[in-house]
């Protein structure tokens, strides 16, 4: 069945966990979006989300890191960071191994992917889905792509990962949704944290929603490095989306520079066809 609906947002523990020090109106017209994104999604009545995000030193470090990786575990545990902190529960989070499993097999015929039956969920995965399935009774497949630690995919080989994920969600039988979440412009854990280049990421979102591969592709990591710090090189979870969903467009629906969430926060929908 083709896939049934499209999204991204930001993933940064800010939102959650420093929500009382954000300008209430802005934050509260960010959970506002949160929540339209959430109910666009349950309207689309799916039977698992895919999520494709980048984690941070939680499940894959120095020793293994594969520049893909999905889920196929029964079920996942999250927050792995400090509960009070991110300010969200920990919990067991549904999987999808069957799912999981002919994904990853489909996957395979066009790029090389690592999987993973063991997986602890970091803020990556665990802010979106706090917003976007409160309830946690949808299933999950997760998807990380490596926007931590060079040498790092490059970015057509994204794209040609976004459009296999794409193939194997048609061939599946179950409605799946698809979320990628990360940020633009963001340089985490550095004396230069809170800092967003809001043109940077404006630019972005614009090819971003309207799918323009060739300029999505034409980043290099050192121009992005420069203009968008780092956390940046999570683009690529946003561009597997506009793979993903490769000849339809979205919407913009949020985005803002939210310094003491350390990043320019989106949400956004893409069209699926």
């Amino acid at each position: 069945m083709p896939l049934v609906f499209a999204g991204a947002c930001s993933h940064a523990p800010g939102i959650t966990g420093r929500a009382h020090l954000a300008d209430p109106e802005i934050r509260d017209e960010l959970y506002r979006h949160f929540d339209r994104l959430r109910d666009a999604l349950e309207a689309s009545r799916p039977d698992a989300l895919v999520v494709v995000g980048a984690e941070h030193f939680a499940n894959f470090f120095f020793d293994n890191m594969p520049a893909y990786c999905v889920g196929m575990a029964d079920f996942y545990e999250g927050p792995i960071e400090d509960e009070a902190w991110l300010a969200i529960e920990r919990r067991r989070i549904p999987g999808a191994p069957e799912l999981s499993r002919r994904l990853i097999t489909r996957i395979l015929e066009d790029c090389d992917v690592a999987y993973a039956q063991e997986w602890k969920f970091d803020h990556g995965i665990s802010v979106p889905l706090h917003f976007l399935t409160p309830r946690y009774d949808l299933p999950v497949v997760p998807v990380n792509i490596n926007c931590q630690e060079p040498p790092l995919t490059p970015l057509h080989r994204t794209w040609a990962f976004g459009r296999a994920l794409r193939k194997a969600c048609d061939a599946a039988p179950e409605r799946i949704a698809l979320i990628g979440t990360g940020g633009i412009s963001h340089w985490p854990a550095t004396p230069d944290s809170g800092m967003v280049n809001e043109a940077f990421d404006r630019d972005f979102l614009d090819k971003f929603v309207n799918n323009r591969k060739e300029d999505l592709l034409a980043y290099t990591d050192e121009e992005v490095y420069r203009d968008a710090g780092h956390g940046g090189f999570e683009i690529r979870t946003f561009i597997a989306v506009a793979a993903a969903t490769e000849g339809a467009t979205g919407e913009l629906w949020f985005y803002a520079p939210i310094p003491i969430f350390a990043v320019g926060c989106t949400v956004a929908t893409m069209g699926v066809q």
